[in-house]
């Protein structure tokens, strides 16, 4: 795919540059609106990131020459936080998206994949439209083929002819329209199609007032339990006449949607889980420097409320990047033979705190007996900690935390228990995905990323171990997890 990026800050231009071509993409770069308006007008791009201020012609006159160029073409705004406001009037005028400054090569590539996914969607349809045009001659020869691969195709398609009845549909249109009793052939679209938005999508290209628009996307949600998300495109089916007919071609998009809307809640999380502490200390520090030497021990006490705001924030980092290094390469683990027993108690004596604070009884019961592991003692410490700073954050004052470790067939079985909220049963199959946090009443005041149990798991994997969880609602939970002993692994 060939992308361009215009933006006169040279850093993030080249930056994005590198980005894009280590991801496999021919990527250009112009320094200002001059240069980006001169190559848009001298080549074809399928995706353009384009800055909003800089000099010559400003970002928005370069997406409306875009768009008269090519309305396919996919542009995708790179905006500062001062100028959000103009960068959701640019998507008004057609832009796809927008990514603001600063942000990460994750963020750049994922915003990139969806937007190159977008510009794949519609020339998959203009490509389905210019073969429809072909002479009915040519149509015949080949009807065969063309239907052997519509009804092998993965994505759903339906198409009606110029009098709105359906004359084509293979078996994914009707599994994703959960539709259990396939339509005659020309049954007119509302009967054939339990779904009006749908059928209105496909009657719209064959309306004469609407001839200019041959293509439309949209996304339509269907109902049920969970409900699908599907992105449908419909394209007219044109020969020298005008449009004969309509075609749709139908995506869920469910997964993707669910998450776009799981990191839109982690980054309004962690903007909040931010903000709170960043605003205590520079509070703190303002005070302290315009009353510096009168109050040493009030002083003190805001510095080491700084100090402890400060770990916290490096606590939510220190997720972050290990989540992110544990997705991007394997971690770089010093495994030996270790004892699982200390480790154990070390980390139920640095929690001890936490919990007595929380009014949480701690305990353990290690098997005498007990083998050692090939194990880098980090990610043990890190695994314990994270299940039971999990069991004390969810638990109720006077509840406890019991930590039982035992040897079971070759592997050391670790159980946490807990006596607190529990987890609701439709949570269960998603505890271990990355930024999922249980949304109730109960949780709203406990914060967190959502990573730590995650990088359990990631941890578990590593080792070829296996992690389980029982819960019941109100009554607490039990995290299990089987590691390999160094004798099971020889």
């Amino acid at each position: 795919m060939r992308i361009l990026v215009v933006d006169d800050e040279r850093s993030i231009r080249v930056a994005c540059q590198e980005i894009l071509t280590k991801a496999g993409h021919q990527a250009d770069g112009a320094e200002d609106g001059f240069q980006g308006q001169a190559l848009i007008r001298s080549q074809r791009y399928d995706l353009v990131l384009l800055d909003l201020k800089m000099p010559g012609p400003s970002g928005l006159e370069l997406l409306e020459e875009i768009q008269q160029l090519d309305p396919e073409t996919v542009t995708i705004i790179i905006t500062g936080y001062a100028t959000i406001e103009t960068a959701v009037e640019a998507i008004r005028k057609g832009a796809y998206d927008y990514i603001p400054k600063p942000f990460t090569p994750d963020a750049l590539r994922r915003v990139v994949d969806r937007g190159l996914e977008k510009r794949r969607l519609a020339l998959e349809a203009a490509q389905l439209r210019q073969e429809r045009e072909r002479s009915l001659l040519e149509v015949a020869q080949e009807r065969s083929q063309t239907r052997t691969i519509i009804q092998c195709m993965t994505d759903g398609v339906l198409v009606a002819n110029q009098k709105g009845q359906l004359v084509l549909f293979n078996p994914a249109a009707l599994s994703l329209l959960k539709v259990q009793v396939a339509p005659q052939i020309g049954t007119p679209l509302p009967e054939a199609i339990p779904h009006p938005r749908l059928g209105q999508l496909l009657l719209s290209v064959l309306q004469e007032d609407r001839a200019v628009q041959s293509f439309v996307s949209e996304e339509i949600v269907l109902p049920g339990e969970p409900p699908t998300t599907l992105m449908v495109n419909v394209a007219a089916v044109t020969t020298a006449e005008g449009a004969i007919g309509a075609v749709a071609v139908l995506r869920d998009i469910t997964k993707l949607k669910e998450l776009e809307r799981i990191k839109s809640d982690f980054v309004t999380m962690v903007a909040h889980e931010l903000k709170a502490p960043l605003a205590a200390i520079s509070g703190y520090v303002e005070y302290v420097l315009a009353n510096l030497g009168e109050n040493l021990e009030q002083e003190r006490r805001m510095l080491e409320r700084c100090r402890e705001r400060t770990y916290s924030l490096l606590a939510l980092i220190k997720d972050l990047l290990d989540i992110s290094s544990l997705d991007s390469s394997p971690v770089t683990s010093r495994r030996e033979p270790l004892s699982l027993g200390p480790v154990i108690r070390d980390t139920i004596d640095f929690l001890q705190g936490m919990a007595a604070e929380k009014g949480v009884e701690m305990e353990a019961s290690v098997a005498a007996d007990l083998p050692q592991l090939i194990a880098d003692r980090r990610e043990m410490e890190r695994l314990l900690t994270n299940l039971l700073n999990n069991a004390i954050k969810y638990n109720l004052p006077g509840g406890k935390v019991h930590l039982v470790a035992r040897r079971q067939d070759g592997f050391v079985r670790i159980e946490v228990r807990d006596t607190g909220i529990g987890i609701p049963a439709e949570a269960l199959p998603h505890i271990f995905e990355e930024f999922y946090r249980v949304k109730s009443d109960s949780t709203r005041h406990i914060t967190g990323t959502g990573l730590g149990l995650t990088i359990v798991r990631k941890i578990v994997n590593s080792y070829c171990g296996q992690i389980e969880v029982e819960s019941e609602e109100g009554k607490g939970s039990t995290f299990t997890v089987l590691l390999p002993t160094l004798e099971g692994s020889q």
